[in-house]
């Protein structure tokens, strides 16, 4: 079915009443949190900067915020910095500053001058042998690796290899932040949720989760823009960095199904295939073992840190052997529930909140969580519910999950057992998955009653939807096609209403005069 053919019974009209063009929305007059705090920094943006007038545009303004937040957070790394990741088993855990960065230079050959995927670990294991991140990842760490000075200690050659991916993930915080500014045009000062955000700050520089994040924010930009082929291919990039960027060519997948959109999606998924390939394909061919070790570890892995299958298999004091089916059938199970919502709907849901959604469901259902994963998270958050107060409680529960994981490692790592234990542990996961649950939840209702959708309110359809924005649907289910039923009901019955009034004489179908009485007789 193409655009250009109408379901039989269309879901609900989109509505053509939209905001002004060129128009701005402030945070600060429809979020009463942002107003509040606003006043904190002298009351709501001015005129001039509202209309670009001014040198501090909102792009500007939020990358040097983004600079900011991220220089905070390597200040808070200073403990482990000074000495924590090289002296002392527990110090980086009971100072919370942990990062994967230094210790991977040395553990993973790059102070070596070994190459990713080629050569092997200095110390390989059966399971792992080769590098175990996908191969953009593998790149950004060698560019890294080769910018790291020769010389020096191997702590200072550390330190030094952290500081160089620092620079490079904040360079991937500014790409973000930029490109949450084009994806929601109207809304740029939404993007400061990201900007701000405490987990970024803590999170950013763990490991090189960010590098995927910038990608996919500048595939959600292009598909903003309508370019579906540009989106396609920085999809495609992500995935090759991480792999839950290619969940949301998912909700593209039913929202395109919904609108008739099907050549727009076929642009973004073959190009996204194409880009993948592209980065992947030569790694394939020159050592297929190293290439697949991401993989294949991501599929041996047990049940690990932040998940809730761990709270399960601790309680119960046994390892699930089929774990990987069980997490499949969840998955399936999310995602197809998202699905039926997308097309059920009386709106048709924005692409973020389904983004959002189904990246939410393959986070709580995986078998591990990394507290960095949050940031995969966050610029979903600020496109899908723009609202500080339901931000603020999520990452709340994210920054309390970083303090409990690595409390707890300090306890379960030193023999003094300073940190907190098992029970409070799984406390701190269950309100991170508690704060989760939350937002999803929150935009499950913004999608069933789109006028609490604090994006919608001023009659805006989709801004990061591209090609889907004030699209008339062409396929619905359940209560959207009740809905269409009930429209085209209602105005066959205002017709028939108009031609009573009208004394029964109106035109018929061929153009002829339609002459009968109202009870239907010549």
């Amino acid at each position: 079915m193409t655009s250009s053919e109408p379901d039989e019974n269309p879901g609900p009209a989109v509505t053509t009443v939209g905001p002004l063009p060129g128009t701005v929305v402030v945070p600060a007059d429809e979020d009463p949190v942002a107003e509040a705090g606003s006043e904190v920094l002298g009351g709501p943006p001015g005129r001039r900067a509202l209309l670009g007038v001014s040198w501090w545009v909102p792009a500007r303004f939020l990358a040097l915020a983004v600079i900011v937040t991220c220089v905070l957070g390597m200040v808070q790394k200073l403990p482990c910095y000074d000495g924590g990741w090289f002296h002392g088993a527990t110090a980086q855990y009971t100072h919370a500053c942990y990062s994967d960065i230094p210790h991977l230079f040395t553990g993973r050959g790059f102070s070596v001058g070994l190459h990713p995927y080629l050569d092997k670990l200095p110390q390989p294991s059966p399971d792992m042998q080769y590098l175990e991140y996908p191969v953009l990842t593998g790149l950004f760490m060698q560019i890294a690796g080769w910018l790291t000075p020769l010389g020096g200690t191997g702590e200072s050659r550390e330190q030094w290899f952290w500081m160089i991916n620092a620079g490079m993930l904040l360079v991937c915080a500014v790409v973000i932040v930029v490109a949450l500014t084009r994806t929601h045009r109207r809304r740029p000062w939404d993007a400061l949720l990201f900007a701000l955000a405490p987990c970024l700050a803590l999170d950013a520089t763990i490991n090189w989760d960010l590098l995927a994040v910038a990608l996919a924010a500048v595939a959600m930009a292009y598909w903003s823009g309508s370019r579906p082929v540009w989106a396609g291919v920085f999809i495609g990039l992500a995935t090759a960095a991480k792999l839950y960027p290619v969940l949301l060519l998912g909700p593209l997948l039913v929202l395109c199904w919904r609108a008739g959109r099907w050549r727009a999606f076929g642009q973004a998924a073959g190009a996204a295939a194409a880009a993948w390939l592209i980065v992947d394909l030569p790694i394939m061919l020159a050592n297929w073992q190293g290439w697949a070790t991401f993989y294949t570890f991501s599929q041996t892995r047990k049940e690990d840190y932040g998940s809730f299958w761990l709270i399960l298999m601790q309680d119960r004091n046994q390892q699930l052997d089929t774990l990987n089916t069980w997490i499949a059938i969840l998955l399936v199970v999310c995602c197809l529930a998202i699905g039926w919502l997308a097309l059920s709907a009386p709106r048709r849901p924005r692409f973020a909140q389904l983004a959002f959604l189904v990246v939410a469901a393959f986070i709580l259902t995986n078998k591990v969580y990394s507290p960095q994963y949050v940031l995969w998270l966050i610029p979903l958050a600020a496109l899908a519910r723009p609202r500080w107060r339901d931000f603020l409680i999520w990452q709340a529960c994210e920054a309390l999950y970083f303090l409990g994981i690595w409390s707890y490692l300090g306890f379960v790592s030193d023999s003094k057992q300073h940190g907190i234990g098992q029970d409070w542990y799984h406390f701190a996961v269950v309100l991170h998955l508690a704060g989760t649950l939350y937002l999803c939840g929150m935009i499950v209702r913004d999608i069933l009653l789109p006028e609490r959708d604090p994006v919608r309110w001023d009659g805006s359809d989709d801004p990061s939807g591209g090609v889907l924005d004030h699209a008339p649907d062409v396929f619905v289910l359940g209560a959207a096609r009740r809905l269409g039923e009930e429209r085209t009901y209602e105005e066959f019955r205002l017709d028939d209403l108009d031609w009573v009034s009208a004394g029964g004489d109106r035109q018929s179908d061929d153009g002829k005069s339609d002459d009968r009485k109202p009870d239907g007789t010549a």
